[in-house]
C-alpha cells in the first residue's frame, strides 16, 4: 500500500495497519509517533545504537548547515518541539520534506511502516575509491523502517542488511552513479536508517531472520526499495518542472 507524499497539504497520515502508528509534518521535521516504545537499532547521531524509542523525527536542514554540533542541534530542536529527548531518536536531511515517501505491508506474522527521504547529490559506491572526510553532513538517504512483530537482536540486524540491499538495488535500477568514478552507487556519504520493532506478543512468531529467503525480509525489500525509489523520482520530477 502506498500513500501520497506528505506535502504541505498532508500534515498528518495514520497508519491503515498499525492503529496509533502516525506520522506528522511539522516544523522542519517529520515526526514518526508509535503508541508504544520500540526497540530500536539505529545509525542517527541521535538515538542510534541498541535503544527504546517512541518517536522518531527527520529535521530538514539546507545545505549549507554547520554540522559541527549536530547532535546539540538535534537536542535542542527536540526541547524547542517538546519531545522526551530519551526516547526520540533524530535524523537530519538536506532533502525537501514534502518528498517523503511511505510504504505499508501488512503481513502473517508481522507488519511493516516505512517511510523514505531521498536524495543523490553526494552518491557514492561503497569499495570504491574515493575522498573521505570525518565531519557530519546532514542524511541524504534517511530511512525509518517500523516493524510491528517480534524480531531477535540478530534478527534486527538482519533486517538492517536487507534494508541497506533494499536501497543499494533501488539505486542500480535507477542508474545513480558516483560522480567520481562513474560506477553504480550503492548509497550517499552519509545515509542513515533507524529500525523500530514492536515485540508485539499478538503475533505468534518470532523472527530469528531478516533476510531475502524469508518473508519477513522480503517486506522488507518491497517497502525499502518502494519508498527510495519513490523518494528520488518525486525529487527528480520538481527538480525538472
Amino acid at each position: 500500500m502506498t500513500t501520497p507524499f506528505l506535502d504541505e497539504k498532508t500534515l498528518e497520515y495514520s497508519s491503515s495497519i498499525w492503529p496509533g502508528m502516525v506520522l506528522k509534518r511539522g516544523e522542519r521535521h517529520m515526526l514518526l509517533q508509535s503508541p508504544i516504545m520500540l526497540d530500536s537499532l539505529a545509525s542517527s547521531i541521535h538515538g542510534g545504537g541498541l535503544s527504546r524509542l517512541r518517536r522518531v523525527v527527520n529535521i530538514y536542514v539546507d545545505r549549507f548547515y554547520n554540522c559541527d554540533h549536530p547532535e546539540q542541534d538535534i537536542i535542542q530542536s527536540l526541547r524547542e518541539w517538546r519531545y522526551p529527548i530519551d526516547t526520540t531518536a533524530g535524523l537530519l536531511t538536506a532533502v525537501q520534506l514534502q518528498h517523503t515517501s511511505v510504504l505499508e505491508e501488512q503481513g502473517e506474522h508481522a507488519s511493516i511502516f516505512c517511510c523514505s527521504t531521498a536524495g543523490i547529490s553526494n552518491a557514492a559506491r561503497a569499495g570504491a575509491e574515493r575522498t573521505t572526510f570525518a565531519a557530519y553532513k546532514p542524511g541524504t538517504i534517511n530511512t525509518i523502517l517500523a516493524i510491528n512483530g517480534r524480531l531477535t537482536q540478530s534478527a534486527m540486524v538482519n533486517a538492517m542488511i536487507t534494508a541497506v540491499e533494499a536501497k543499494a538495488a533501488a539505486l542500480a535500477d535507477l542508474d545513480v552513479r558516483d560522480p567520481d568514478n562513474g560506477r553504480v552507487a550503492t548509497g550517499t556519504t552519509t545515509d542513515a536508517i533507524i529500525l523500530c520493532v514492536s515485540q508485539n506478543k499478538d503475533y505468534p512468531v518470532e523472527h530469528h531472520y531478516a533476510g531475502t529467503a524469508t518473508d519477513l525480509g522480503a517486506a522488507i525489500g518491497r517497502t525499502v526499495y518502494g519508498t527510495v525509489t519513490e523518494g528520488l523520482l518525486a525529487a527528480w520530477k520538481e527538480r525538472k518542472a
